[in-house]
């Protein structure tokens, strides 16, 4: 830690290596990795590349310069207009903020070449101290480039290999959604899961949680009814149209509807009541979040809350930045069933 902070960069790498291997001054160097002007782009990318190589990663002020930090703290999202990140990011903000760090966001598109110039170009012009991951899983490739960058890593929202991680048990918190409903008698009950679209991204929470709903049918022997899943992507609008695909296949229906998430939920909820169906009287209707207007539904759901994570998630980042972080280890955050008037006894 004292070498690295010393050098400015990995390994012992300081800025005249930068600057002799791509044989320019140290200023220009500067200049090309704080994105500052009078340097032509052609320069400019030859140094991020060589800096890439090198592991290189430079500070942003001259008092970085002197102690290897930027006091910057990335933080990487696969989208940051979804509840789960929208309200990640307020509480990663809010404690870099009383801590006195920046944040530089990364928002991750689902295309690989994309993703890859991410991890190999743009955290190294970005010169980020640490990395805070929202809900979504890295590869080991990508672990191991973070490793050569000496950037520290902590994961929010679930498991990362090889780095700790905070986040609620996806599959207890779908078996305590599934348990409600079979608590309540239904026995015919269907299940939205979250397969997102961005198969790229790795995102895991999806295939969490349809197996805590396998799993809690099968620990109260319960039949699985494979035409009463459908799939949606997190938002209300899928949940809307992965109803209408549910309630329009032929045969039986379920009597009770568990949800991956609050968002979907909501969108079942308003696709059913334009249908005539009474909710929860002709279908009880769980999800998992507790999004912000769930209240106002009435929609039951396992709560959780991303605020809180995200702010024990970045003190743990800090923590590990100082040193004073021990073995890799994961946190599993708090969830508790909430139940309102989308869920009834069976009648």
């Amino acid at each position: 830690m004292a070498a690295r902070a010393a050098r400015g960069g990995h390994h012992g790498v300081s800025i005249e290596d930068v600057a002799a291997a791509a044989g320019v001054s140290t200023a220009t160097v500067s200049r090309a990795v704080r994105g500052l002007p009078r340097v032509s782009e052609q320069t400019r990318r030859r140094i991020l590349d060589v800096a890439s190589e090198l592991g290189y990663v430079a500070s942003s002020a001259a008092s970085g310069l002197a102690t290897g930090r930027t006091r910057t703290i990335g933080v990487l999202a696969p989208y940051v207009d979804r509840w789960f990140f929208y309200k990640a990011l307020e509480g990663v903000e809010r404690e870099l903020h009383e801590q006195g760090y920046n944040l530089s966001l990364f928002s991750l598109d689902s295309r690989s070449g994309e993703r890859q110039r991410t991890f190999s170009k743009t955290m190294v012009a970005k010169h980020i101290d640490a990395l805070l991951v929202l809900c979504m899983a890295l590869s080991m490739d990508e672990i191991q480039e973070l490793r050569r960058l000496d950037i520290p890593l902590v994961a929010v929202g679930g498991p990362v290999e090889g780095c700790s991680s905070i986040g609620i048990n996806d599959v207890e918190a779908a078996a305590l959604a599934t348990r409600h409903l079979l608590d309540l008698g239904h026995r015919d009950i269907g299940v939205l899961h979250g397969q997102d679209d961005d198969e790229d991204l790795n995102f895991q929470v999806p295939e969490l949680r349809v197996n805590g709903f396998h799993e809690e049918l099968a620990r109260a022997g319960v039949e699985y009814h494979p035409e009463w899943e459908v799939r949606g992507n997190f938002t209300l609008a899928s949940g809307a149209e992965a109803f209408e695909e549910l309630w329009n296949r032929p045969g039986p229906k379920p009597t009770a509807l568990m949800c991956a998430s609050d968002e979907m939920a909501m969108g079942v909820i308003l696709q059913a009541q334009r249908r005539g169906l009474r909710v929860p009287e002709d279908l009880s209707v769980i999800g998992i979040d507790d999004h912000e207007f769930s209240p106002v539904m009435g929609l039951s759901t396992v709560a959780q809350d991303p605020v809180a994570q995200a702010r024990l998630g970045t003190r743990m980042l800090l923590d590990e930045l100082a040193g004073k972080a021990g073995s890799v280890h994961d946190v599993h955050a708090d969830f508790e069933l909430k139940s309102r008037t989308s869920t009834a006894p069976l009648s």
